[in-house]
């Protein structure tokens, strides 16, 4: 696939796009700032979007603020944010809207080559890749008046799960338990979430979401 990658760390971004290269994607920009990033975006048209969250002139949000730019220009657009800490407000804002497509992991994981490639992947293809430990701060905002509270704690580890975006099978593997067990699991937190099944909405998005905006 093709990738645009913006990265202001020289070594981090050359290093990456030889990994990219090396496994077979194109690269046809790697960049170091946010307005750059959105030029090349809208110049290849690439199949994902790879970008920090901190870079130049600032170095507080302008890689986040692009990809959100990106989103709102090119509807559907596949990013993967890449953070050095977990930045909360960043998050959430990321994940309160669609988040197909959508994946936000820590610098750390990109360690793992294969979790990132994997990562990658999956947001290319459409689905999501949330960073578990993204996941676990944003899980602990809730309080006890939070309709979260009222799950067990194997339904808040199912749901931690969805919010990395997991599928079922994945789930079930991860926690050594049945398909159909996760699948209880799952249905327990729509009903405690109050979720109804309408058309047009994915429930694993709103139960996401629900605990984001407690």
């Amino acid at each position: 696939m093709r990738v645009v990658l913006a990265e202001d760390s020289t070594l981090l971004r050359e290093g990456l796009v030889r990994l990219l290269l090396e496994e077979g994607h194109e690269v046809p920009a790697a960049v170091g700032d946010g307005e750059a990033l959105m030029a090349a975006v809208a110049e290849h048209s690439p199949d994902i979007v790879v970008a920090d969250v901190r870079m130049p002139p600032t170095h507080t949000d302008e890689g986040l603020r692009a990809v959100l730019e990106i989103r709102r220009r090119h509807p559907g657009a596949r990013v993967l944010v890449l953070s050095q800490y977990v930045e909360k407000k960043y998050a959430t804002e990321l994940m309160s809207g669609d988040v197909n497509g959508v994946g936000y992991l820590l610098k750390d994981r990109v360690a793992q080559v294969g979790d990132f490639l994997d990562a990658l992947e999956r947001v290319a293809a459409g689905g999501a890749a949330f960073d578990p430990e993204v996941v676990r701060q944003l899980l602990a905002r809730t309080t006890q008046a939070d309709p979260v509270s009222r799950l067990t704690p194997r339904e808040r580890e199912v749901l931690e799960h969805m919010a990395q975006g997991l599928t079922n099978a994945s789930i079930a593997d991860r926690l050594f338990v049945s398909q159909s067990a996760v699948e209880k699991h799952i249905n327990a937190v729509f009903d405690k979430l109050q979720l109804l099944d309408v058309s047009g909405y994915s429930r694993r998005v709103l139960a996401v979401l629900r605990f984001l905006e407690s």
